[in-house]
């Protein structure tokens, strides 16, 4: 069949067998990122159960008829994600199978090419096309394949929502929670929809560099010197908590995330886990200048768990925390390598102590992630890698002028590069079993 451009409303026979739909945009502008799913409802327009929403983590709907076959690319550089449904396979029950995108980081009026294409299976010709306009939604039905007098059709629809995952949830009766996430269920929505969609793109990084299904203990460590005020009053600090919480989600053998700040001092902050991350953020915070200088005046007593940040100071100090981090990892072993991820402004200057600790740190099965949040003098955690005499690389590093601006799937992938080859390489030396 020749091409078919269709209307919103407009709907064109696509027979009994099977067809590909894919959901398509053009890559590498800098724009949101795009997920395709399906939903699978009854006469009465909604699902029989939460497995009839089939999605990058459930990708295959129980009867086998309809799978999410994931992100391919397409002509011209453009991403493209692919949804195949064996339309005679699809149960009895079923009279429409919904075709949803969902956009991660913005709005689908930021999205420009946005494309549905249907294609027979059996011949790879293009039975229609679609292509919807949306402003402010993050969720818009692209189109639906139904049934009609013993044949299949597809109608254009370009319906969208604003209120995101939630609203479309409503609609069909969608009660989607993971196997273990009953802490992300504590979440707000809107929270709890971006680190669903970050989790995919953190397993996404690990599947791109061969390590899917690498199960590690996250580390995080944040740089709470006087330098980072800025950085801290923006809520860039709390931005990029949020990031790691899904590295966290996606890697992490226990649900919990150990965290410290430094400055002058290190000082371990409360384990982080997901369902508590919105009240977690009260412990981001920069050091503060009055307990190093000026009058000295009586403390009030601290809340359980909160950290005395006059006591962490506002100086560079990277070796303590690290030494810190080191010692935790020795008192409490793991089956499972220790993914620490570092986050400092620089202005480093104990070099040489630095490199003590990390050449030290080589035979230990940690690996050490460090992020610079902008163009300032890393020293030797910039220059590790290039330092010889080491069996493995232990160390990573990239700095970035406003890690704000930087694509989550970009900021997985940079950060979790080096990471599966160091497991490799360690268990190779023997450093992992």
């Amino acid at each position: 069949m020749s091409e078919r451009s269709l209307s919103a409303g407009a709907n064109v026979p696509v027979g009994v067998g099977g067809v590909w739909v894919e959901v398509g945009w053009p890559g590498g502008g800098g724009g949101p990122d795009v997920d395709a799913s399906a939903v699978l409802v009854g006469a009465n327009g909604r699902v029989r159960g939460d497995g009839d929403f089939v999605f990058y983590n459930q990708p295959r709907h129980t009867s086998g008829a309809v799978v999410h076959r994931g992100r391919t690319s397409g002509a011209a550089g453009a991403v493209v994600e692919r949804i195949e449904v064996d339309l005679a396979g699809v149960e009895p029950g079923v009279e429409k199978v919904v075709l949803v995108a969902s956009v991660d980081g913005g709005v689908f009026g930021q999205v420009r090419g946005l494309g549905l294409r249907v294609v027979d299976a059996a011949t790879g010709g293009e039975l229609a096309r679609f292509e919807p306009a949306a402003g402010e939604e993050t969720v818009l039905i692209g189109g639906e394949l139904y049934r009609r007098g013993g044949q299949w059709r597809f109608r254009a629809v370009g319906q969208g929502y604003a209120s995101g995952l939630a609203g479309l949830a409503t609609d069909f009766g969608v009660v989607v929670e993971e196997p273990g996430d009953g802490e992300e269920t504590k979440l707000p929505a809107e929270m709890r929809e971006r680190l669903s969609l970050r989790k995919r793109q953190v397993a996404v990084s690990l599947e791109k560099h061969g390590a899917a299904g690498l199960v590690a203990r996250v580390v995080l460590v944040l740089d709470a010197s006087g330098s980072m005020t800025a950085l801290y009053a923006r809520g860039a600090v709390a931005d990029v908590v949020e990031r790691m919480v899904a590295v966290a989600a996606q890697l992490d053998d226990d649900g919990a995330m150990q965290a410290w700040t430094f400055a002058s001092n290190p000082a371990r902050l409360p384990d982080l886990r997901v369902g508590e991350l919105p009240g977690w953020l009260r412990h981001v915070k920069v050091g503060q200048l009055g307990g190093l200088f000026g009058r000295r005046t009586r403390r009030a007593a601290l809340p359980d768990g909160e950290v005395d940040m006059k006591a962490v100071g506002v100086g560079n100090e990277e070796q303590k925390v690290i030494a810190e981090v080191r010692a935790f990892v020795r008192a409490h072993p793991a089956a499972v390598p220790t993914l620490v991820l570092f986050f400092s402004d620089g202005g480093v200057y104990r070099n040489a102590d630095i490199e003590r600790e990390l050449r030290e740190a080589v035979e230990e099965p940690v690996f050490w992630q460090f992020v610079g949040l902008g163009r300032a003098d890393y020293g030797v955690l910039q220059r590790f890698d290039e330092l010889p005499g080491r069996r493995v690389d232990n160390v990573g590093f990239f700095a970035v002028d406003d890690i704000g601006t930087l694509p989550d799937q970009e900021l997985y992938d940079r950060l979790l590069s080096q990471f599966p080859r160091w497991v490799t390489a360690a268990r190779r030396a023997g450093i992992l079993r």
